[in-house]
Order: structure tokens, then sequence, then C-alpha cells
């Protein structure tokens, strides 16, 4: 049951899959005799230095995976020199993760048809030094994740949210599904992210951002940053996959805010791609998961790790020294193999 709560996406899957298959049609343009014998994947976001471009997604329930949760991701994060983004649905409480360990740390938030929850747990990322707010803005509601629904899936309390005092027992499917639809506010718009701006002085990024339109609207909204994504492919089956709009969102931006992508990254390769396509860092949610579940925080750091050393060498092996160096003439999209061809 609690595999298939972190593997599985909404309805038909198709979307779960085009995340990776997205990521498969775009080939790389390497050059040749450019000196790469020190590679330097570091890079900026927000300010705050890191080792490479490549963070932890938000991911709930971590001690579905292994029993420190959190705890032990965030101290893998950490060891990188890695920015964690702590879920809304975390099995420790930001207390519990904050004083775990030294780091740069984000927190996710959804917006609660109860407001007063909603700031008190903005508060208490304050307080606990969290830099940055990722508000999820793809989840007017819960997308329809049928394994989920056939398991009768059962998730923990949400540690965070002692005043939510929701009753989510379902005896008809998720009891996931039964908690968003109690407390989740469908009618979220764009007018709330002033009101949410009014009660934080942390910098906010969108995420789930798909469209040009949409990105443009985030500027706008005065955001600090958005993030593409599909949530996994966990809401609306047959949305775009990430890396197939990204390019879309950054041209719309142009440079006001940094773009990150989310979904499908499985190889260095992969972050490679968005890079080159405009994105300033991805996020990575699955493989950390699957990597604590397997060896607890020392699996996360070796996920981490491998992608570190497989962009690293993806960087030399097209020869790019530094991560600035990554440009959109280093990959060929599938439209562009298509108008080559003509």
């Amino acid at each position: 049951m609690y595999y298939d709560y972190f593997k599985g996406g909404a309805e038909d899957q198709y979307s779960l899959d085009e995340n990776i298959k997205g990521f498969q049609r775009i080939m790389l343009r390497p050059r040749v005799l450019l000196d790469v014998k020190n590679i330097n994947m570091s890079t900026n976001l927000l300010g705050y230095d890191l080792h490479s471009p490549i963070i932890v997604a938000p991911t709930g329930s971590h001690k579905l995976a292994h029993p420190e949760g959190e705890i032990a991701t965030a101290r893998a994060a950490a060891s990188c020199n890695s920015i964690m983004v702590l879920s809304f649905s975390s099995t420790c409480t930001l207390e519990e993760v904050a004083s775990s360990c030294n780091a740069i740390r984000f927190f996710q938030l959804y917006v609660y048809r109860r407001r007063d929850v909603t700031e008190s747990i903005v508060k208490r990322a304050e307080r606990s030094g969290f830099k940055a707010i990722v508000l999820t803005v793809d989840t007017p509601r819960l997308g329809r994740r049928e394994a989920d629904i056939k398991n009768k899936m059962i998730i923990p309390k949400v540690a965070n949210y002692e005043l939510l005092s929701v009753d989510i027992n379902s005896k008809d499917g998720s009891n996931l599904e039964a908690f968003a639809d109690e407390t989740f506010d469908p009618s979220l718009s764009w007018k709330d992210i002033q009101w949410l701006k009014s009660i934080t002085a942390l910098p906010i990024l969108l995420k789930g951002v798909l469209t040009g339109e949409d990105a443009r609207k985030a500027v706008e909204a005065g955001v600090s940053g958005i993030i593409v994504s599909n949530h996994g492919a966990r809401q609306l089956d047959y949305s775009p996959a990430p890396i197939s709009v990204v390019e879309e969102v950054v041209q719309a931006v142009s440079e006001a805010i940094p773009v990150l992508l989310d979904g499908g990254v499985r190889r260095g390769t992969d972050v490679f791609k968005a890079l080159a396509l405009g994105a300033k860092a991805v996020m990575i949610g699955r493989p950390v998961v699957f990597g604590l579940a397997a060896q607890g925080g020392n699996g996360v750091r070796k996920v981490i790790e491998m992608l570190n050393g497989e962009l690293e060498l993806t960087m030399a092996l097209a020869g790019c020294s530094t991560v600035k160096e990554i440009t959109r003439s280093h990959v060929q999209t599938l439209g562009g193999r298509l108008r080559s061809s003509l």
C-alpha cells in the first residue's frame, strides 16, 4: 500500500510515464576540445550558495518509508549541501526537522479553508528558520489516485496541523482524499498571493505552474520563483511533462525570477537537460523516498551523490565546466529535430 502511495500517479498514469519519457526525447549536443579538467556544479538560489542545482522536493509521510522519517532526509540533504523542501504532510514536526541539523530549508504550504491554520504554520516555519515558502497551487482538489483508493490508503496524522481537528476516516477509499476535501481551500486564487505576502516576509515560490500565461501572472503577483511541476503526475492526468513546458515558462518570465523544475528527474543527464532549457535548479522526489526506504539517511545521501556524480560527468562530456556554460545550444528537442529534417 505504501509503495503504491509513493510510486503512483493519477488515473491512467499517462502523465506519470510522460514525466520520464519527456526527458528521453531530448538529445544532447556535446561540444569538444574544451578544458573540462575542473568541473564546478555550484549555483545560487535566492541568495543561497549550493553545491549543485539538485534539491529535495517536498514529499509526504517519510516515516512510511523509514522510521526516522523527514529527520533522516533532512540530515542527508544537509550533508550534501542541498536544500530540502519539507512537505506540509511531514510525519515529523517543523521544529524536529529544524533542530535535527544546520541547513537551508524551505517549507511547502497549502492554503486551508481555515486561514488561521495557514497563518499559524507560516509563523512556525519562520520561527524554525525556514528560508522560503513553497506554495503548492495545483491542488484545489486532490487528484484521483486510484491505487490509493483501491488500497484504502491510510495516512498517518499530519504532524504539523494540530489545529485541524478533522475526522478523516473514509470507508470508500483513501483517507488522504477525505482529508484534502475537508481542509484544502478550492477557492484559492491569485488575490490570495497578496494575503500570503501580507503575513510573511519569506520569499514565496509557486509550485505547480505549467503555462506561460500563469508564469506571467506569477511575476505580476510578485512571487520570488516558480516551480514547473505537475505534482509528480498525481493531480491532473494528461497534464504535460514539466520538462516539455519549462522552456515556455522560462521565456514567459524573461529572467525576472528563477524557474525550477520538478518531476521525472532520474539521471544527471535529466538535470543537464533541464538546465539547458533554462531551469535554475531541479527538485527530486521519488528517488529520495526510495533511497530513504532502502537505507535511511545514507540511502538519501547516496541518491543525491549519484545524481551529482552523473551531472558532473555529463557536464564534462558535453564540454561545460560550470553550470552557467550549459545553454540551449547543448540540447535538441523533438520539435527541433523535426524542423531540422524538413
